[in-house]
């Protein structure tokens, strides 16, 4: 049985925090939804909602949490004052759905956002925003499925590490990162210590290193 990170009470407050996050960044404050999305993965806010902190699933507004995203990536703090709308944006949608489905999956926002952009998620807003919330978790569920080349060797390019160098710097065997990577042994039952090695190098958590699981 699936253990949340919160409990599914404090969840539609967190899809309504994200959401009026996600379009007061875009409709008030003009960021491009993109350059907002990866400011929030960076900030740290990302992970207080994948912990299902309080004081931020539920203790504070979107433009709140917008506005802190700004300022602890560095630029000042805006003075355009707090807007909610009823009629609810594309950009609402989009991170009213991912506040759903990273709860459901147990995935990270940064996992998430590896396999299918804050864009596409957002493309999907005309056919998917009057449907059921889980149809959007089954056709996330397959894209995810489809992106998931393994997530090692995903992280190790984008580090510009080959296999050999990985391997050196986390004392791990070359021929492991190589069955990872092949799929060939599981990485989901390889020992702790053996991710804590990679993810150190690799300056990623362990648990991006591991691989999908369907949260149906």
């Amino acid at each position: 049985m699936r253990t949340f990170a919160y409990d599914e009470e404090y969840v539609t407050l967190a899809q309504r925090v994200m959401g009026d996050m996600l379009d007061y960044a875009v409709n008030t404050l003009n960021y491009e939804l993109q350059n907002f999305y990866r400011m929030f993965l960076i900030s740290g806010i990302a992970r207080q909602f994948e912990i299902g902190n309080p004081a931020y699933v539920a203790g504070r507004n979107g433009c709140e949490v917008a506005k802190e995203v700004i300022v602890l990536s560095g630029l000042d703090m805006p003075e355009a004052e707090d807007l909610m709308y009823l009629d609810k944006s594309p950009e609402y949608w989009t991170g009213w759905a991912l506040a759903y489905y990273q709860w459901k999956s147990g995935q990270s926002f940064r996992q998430i956002d590896h396999a299918v952009s804050i864009d596409t998620v957002c493309a999907m807003y005309d056919s998917l925003h009057e449907a059921d919330i889980e149809k959007f978790v089954y056709i996330m569920n397959e894209k995810l499925e489809q992106q998931d080349v393994s997530r090692l060797r995903r992280l190790r390019t984008y580090a510009k590490l080959s296999q050999r160098q990985l391997a050196e710097a986390a004392d791990v065997p070359v021929r492991q990162i190589q069955l990872f990577e092949q799929g060939e042994r599981d990485i989901n039952k390889t020992q702790g210590i053996t991710l804590l090695k990679l993810s150190r190098v690799l300056k990623c958590r362990p648990e991006e290193l591991l691989a999908y699981v369907d949260c149906l």
